[in-house]
């Protein structure tokens, strides 16, 4: 059904008016209810639009400040913590997580590397014990019960996404190495030196400009309650210990914890500005941030699968750099097969390719039904690409 496409804002270069149309027809074709898009070629903003509302009353317009929950874009920043630390020579992606985190070498953890927490093979990607909502936000409680579980498969040999788990287990690594917890480390060495609206969680003082997430699932037919009903353990457990979604991350209390693979809150701008620090090979703003040794090294593929939790929803193989997804053969993340991104739950997205000096971040309030690569996504880097 077509809608009205509302006031749109920001600039857009004439090159790539491209971007403008299929942000418009986001609105008009998607269901688009708010929303904003950011694209930077070689470090310039070449693209900058808002529009919509910021809440399901339509009374708050989307305005060029406004914030959301993007949910697992946010580990790009957590990602990015860990990149700054091996930068610096004070974290190598394959020493035992045991050499910065003793305790973690409990229940046949201790050969366990740094470099398998980034990519998803740590065999952690869900607590086995229940967890509560409220025990997520217990950053203490959830990392010690981390340190006390035996893996669900051997680390290593395969590749299955860790929804929550991967924010708690590469920001404890985070926080023994600089004795800060990754919110506060982003803030400190990255977000606030380079002006980059972008936090893990949000402060209080900051409420009256976030977006409100709607989401509405689709209906579930019955030959996908038949393929739920027969989910391994540790998807189960992946999906729903404990459940989250739009009506959790609209309360003050998500917004207050410290969830470093699920609560980050950013504008486009934001996002397009960290995924931006790869794109340009360590560069921001004319300040060296990581070496180019170091991008190249981060962003090495870690070997195609077919991912044990979410490869039924991709169909096909992917692959993992370290933290960010590769955009492989069937172009994730634009054309080029070395670009690398994160999807978030609901349909943000962050994405650089160093090739083409190619940074994008979207935010949307509308939150998506696909796992990966929403159709509001695609559209938005097909128009990018396009314009190249």
């Amino acid at each position: 059904m077509t809608q009205p496409v509302p006031r749109i804002q920001g600039h857009c270069d004439e090159r790539f008016a491209a971007v403008r149309a299929a942000f418009e027809q986001n609105f008009r074709e998607r269901d688009e209810l708010g929303a904003a898009v950011t694209v930077l070629v070689d470090g310039e903003s070449v693209a900058d639009l808002w529009g919509g509302w910021a809440d399901t009353a339509r009374s708050r317009p989307w305005e060029r400040e406004t914030v959301a929950n993007v949910w697992s874009t946010t580990k790009g920043a957590t990602a990015l913590c860990a990149y700054l630390l091996i930068d610096r020579g004070l974290l190598d992606p394959d020493a035992p997580v045991a050499t910065y985190w003793p305790e973690f070498a409990a229940a046949g953890k201790e050969s366990v590397l740094v470099r398998e927490l980034l990519s998803h093979r740590a065999g952690l990607a869900a607590l086995r014990e229940p967890h509560s909502l409220e025990q997520l936000y217990d950053w203490e409680l959830t990392t010690s019960r981390i340190t006390a579980m035996e893996p669900w498969w051997e680390p290593g040999t395969q590749s299955g996404y860790h929804p929550l788990t991967f924010g708690f287990l590469v920001g404890e690594v985070i926080r023994r190495v600089t004795g800060l917890l990754p919110g506060a480390f982003l803030r400190q060495e990255i977000a606030e030196p380079l002006g980059i609206d972008f936090t893990i969680g949000l402060p209080e003082e900051e409420a009256g400009r976030v977006a409100e997430l709607v989401h509405t699932p689709a209906p579930i037919s019955s030959e996908q309650a038949a393929i739920y009903a027969q989910l391994e353990p540790v998807v189960l457990a992946a999906l729903s210990n404990p459940v989250t979604g739009a009506d959790e991350a609209n309360t003050a209390a998500w917004r207050a914890a410290e969830i470093p693979a699920a609560n980050g809150h950013a504008t486009a701008r934001g996002i397009a500005g960290l995924y931006g620090i790869l794109a340009t090979r360590g560069l921001s703003g004319g300040h060296r941030v990581l070496s180019p040794e170091t991008v190249e090294r981060v962003r090495a593929g870690q070997g195609k699968c077919y991912d044990r939790l979410v490869g039924a929803a991709f169909g096909h193989e992917t692959e993992l750099a370290l933290g960010l997804w590769l955009s492989g053969p069937n172009g994730a993340y634009g054309p080029n097969p070395r670009a690398l991104g994160h999807d978030g739950f609901g349909g943000s997205f962050g994405l650089a390719d160093p090739e083409g000096g190619v940074a994008i971040g979207y935010v949307p309030n509308r939150m998506g039904s696909e796992i990966a690569n929403d159709p509001r996504k695609m559209a938005l880097i097909d128009a990018v690409y396009s314009a190249l």
